[in-house]
């Protein structure tokens, strides 16, 4: 089985199906400070990093990096198919476009902590407000800096906060004024360490051309989507999961109650929450195999 959620030897748990070299885009694993994966995690996700230290690189976007994978999977490393493609977050959107695009390259498809539509409302509008700040920073120098524009940190860095946190889980662990205020510097301390203006800019506008809800119906791989009911990027009161899934052959949309286990955004990468559906789909695909 090979799927989006790997461990890489800096302990971070990341989208991983493009690892290394292809001939469209250059990917390389990095453990430097300069080069770290644009989606972190609370400063520990590293991952597969562009690698680039200014904006004259290419603006890729979604299809272009699933259309890498592919050629990385088919041409370079000579696999045709894939028991499972399960992706988180960005993975979770990249496994829409995979299955729509390459149909018959895998068994089954698990995406969690997404939706299958265009960027749009409140989504966009604070991946916008990311790209702004950080274009707008003087210190960016139209990303040819050669120290982190701090500016550029900082906006990178409340907004990841804000859209990976869930109020319950913050109400208890930092209950007081003093902790809460104690608790944010020490992420932004240890957030901006390992956070890089450039790639964390094109990895947010990276989304901007992602709309796979008009082909929803070429996916044919059974599929099995999860969300959590604190996610503040994708809010289960959009009620759009439930309306897109329907145009899935063989979908299955699962909706995780707000619970002492999940922990909004970042529930994605806790399997103990979602393990039994993960198990369901092997199960139900492993029959037809």
């Amino acid at each position: 089985m090979l799927d989006s959620m790997r461990r890489c030897s800096c302990r971070g748990t990341c989208f991983w199906l493009a690892p290394c070299r292809c001939s469209s885009l250059r990917w390389q694993h990095m453990d430097s400070k300069r080069q770290r994966h644009p989606f972190q995690r609370q400063g520990r996700a590293i991952s597969a990093s562009i690698t680039f230290t200014s904006s004259h690189f290419p603006q890729y976007d979604y299809d272009d990096m699933v259309a890498a994978q592919h050629e990385l999977l088919d041409k370079g490393l000579g696999v045709n198919h894939l028991r499972l493609i399960l992706g988180t977050s960005m993975g979770c959107m990249h496994s829409w476009v995979w299955g729509e695009t390459y149909p018959d390259f895998m068994d089954a498809l698990m995406p969690l902590a997404c939706l299958p539509v265009q960027i749009a409302g409140r989504n966009r509008i604070w991946r916008k407000m990311i790209i702004e700040g950080i274009r707008q920073d003087p210190e960016w120098k139209r990303g040819e800096y050669t120290t982190e524009p701090r500016a550029a940190l900082q906006i990178s860095a409340d907004f990841l906060l804000i859209a990976g946190s869930a109020p319950l889980v913050m109400q208890k662990n930092v209950p007081t004024r003093d902790e809460a205020d104690k608790y944010l510097d020490g992420y932004m301390k240890r957030v901006t360490t390992d956070l890089d203006a450039n790639n964390f800019l094109y990895a947010v506008s990276a989304s901007r051309n992602y709309d796979p809800s008009p082909d929803l119906h070429k996916i044919t791989a059974p599929v099995m989507f999860i969300n959590s009911g604190d996610d503040f990027i994708n809010p289960p009161e959009l009620g759009i999961a439930e309306r897109e899934i329907k145009k899935v052959k063989n979908g299955r949309f699962v909706l995780l109650p707000v619970s002492n286990q999940t922990h909004g955004h970042g529930t994605h990468t806790d399997a103990a929450v979602w393990q039994q559906y993960l198990k369901e789909l092997l199960e139900q695909t492993q029959a037809k195999r």
